[in-house]
């Protein structure tokens, strides 16, 4: 069997202006212009031949507070300025994952979407990595130190853990509402955790 080169046709949608909507063309002539290319199409539902100009979307810096529990730090995120943005997204920055909590307007009002380019400032969230302050006491003496879990890890008042190599009994968790010494919680809900000896060393 002889090999053949079989030329596919190539087709692309766009709107078209006779049409007035979206339909589907075919590729006649394509220019490269820069980063771009011209295109010279012809619409399959009403033979309408026309040029189309392709350029990719120009890049926008957007004001972002990025927050990681305690810590803040401003950062311009870069987008493509036609990208529609919502809260609750989720985006990647150096190699963290971010949420989304607030993004303002030119006017500095809050809205639920916009453009990139519309964008004045956004506020986002550290949503990968939890770290949890922890106070282990032992007597007279309180050692401060930290643990970084899953976000959904779960602590309880009263249950056991380990912590430089010794078991510790969870005293009480604090949150932003204030100190526990019953109940559990996740860790992103987490201020401190407070740890002593058990009884039975």
């Amino acid at each position: 069997m002889e090999d053949t080169d079989i030329e596919e046709e190539v087709f692309d949608a766009t709107v078209c202006p006779e049409c007035t909507k979206m339909t589907e063309h075919e590729i006649l002539k394509r220019n490269i212009r820069g980063d771009g290319e011209d295109l010279l199409v012809r619409c399959m539902i009403c033979s309408n031949v026309h040029n189309l100009q392709l350029r990719p979307p120009k890049s926008v810096f957007i004001k972002t507070t990025l927050s990681d529990r305690m810590d803040s730090i401003m950062q311009l995120i870069e987008s493509d300025e036609d990208e529609e943005i919502n809260t609750d997204d989720y985006f990647q920055h150096e190699e963290q994952t971010y949420r989304i909590t607030r993004i303002e307007d030119k006017t500095s009002r809050e809205c639920s979407s916009l453009n990139a380019n519309e964008i004045s400032a956004m506020w986002a969230v550290r949503v990968d990595r939890t770290i949890v302050p922890i106070t282990m006491t032992e007597g007279e003496i309180s050692v401060p130190s930290s643990i970084e879990c899953d976000p959904d890890r779960i602590f309880s008042c009263g249950a056991i853990m380990k912590m430089n190599g010794r078991r510790w009994r969870i005293r009480a968790l604090h949150t932003g509402k204030g100190r526990t010494l019953n109940g559990k919680r996740i860790a992103s809900e987490i201020r401190r955790i407070y740890l002593h000896v058990p009884e039975d060393e």
